[in-house]
């Protein structure tokens, strides 16, 4: 299937890193969730170590509020803090509690080093930078996972994983990656004009997209048994 059309922006940015996308995007991990290969240990590791990632991502957000040069980019990040907090972390809490992982085991969980590097790299990227500094390092999150929510919720066969394909390939996820991908569409015309890419600004912030992509990838790595 072809992308799903979250915005102009973040087709620029997914396509000046074609490698770190794929890598993002087409892991093992993922092709684990379709074809339902994935150990059941493995894909708890994740999620494990997702949950803890999801609390500092919620952080990040917030900042956003912060960061914002308006209302309605105000109401646009704290509506994705919502979902965060009270939707993707509900999976998270559900799917753990059925194998016997309480909320308190999951909020003891050691956070991985794999996972202190991306969530202090957008954290950092908020603190030291602007708006725009912050969506590009958010997007591969948010965006990503709807394109591969998307794509698996259509390929998947036989497998167990089925909620999580669900819930980020379903519609009210997937309004939230159009709704993200318009955010910063508007939030780069207002700041940067009609042309962006013309600018050295934009390839700075190409670059915070692609370091992200690249951390992303590497999480994938902590979901090993």
């Amino acid at each position: 299937m072809s992308a799903p059309d979250y915005g102009r922006s973040f087709a620029r940015w997914r396509a000046d890193c074609p490698g770190p996308w794929a890598d993002y995007t087409r892991h093992a991990f993922v092709e684990g969730l379709r074809d339902g290969s994935l150990p059941r240990a493995a894909f708890l590791t994740y999620l494990r170590q997702d949950y803890l990632f999801l609390m500092h991502f919620a952080r990040a957000w917030s900042l956003a509020v912060v960061k914002a040069g308006s209302l309605a980019e105000m109401q646009a990040a704290s509506a994705t803090v919502h979902a965060l907090l009270h939707g993707e972390m509900a999976l998270h809490v559900g799917i753990c509690a059925a194998e016997g992982i309480s909320r308190a085991d999951l909020e003891a969980t050691e956070e991985a080093p794999e996972n202190l590097a991306y969530t202090r790299y957008v954290l950092e990227a908020g603190y030291s930078g602007d708006f725009l500094d912050l969506l590009a390092a958010l997007a591969p999150c948010v965006l990503g996972y709807g394109e591969i929510g998307a794509r698996l919720l259509l390929d998947a066969g036989d497998t167990p994983y089925r909620d999580w394909i669900g819930t980020y390939g379903g519609a009210e996820y997937q309004q939230l990656c159009r709704d993200t991908g318009a955010l910063i569409d508007r939030a780069v015309a207002d700041r940067l004009g009609p042309a962006p890419q013309t600018l050295p600004r934009w390839q700075a912030l190409s670059a915070r997209f692609t370091t992200a992509t690249r951390l992303e990838a590497a999480f994938w790595g902590l979901g090993r048994a």
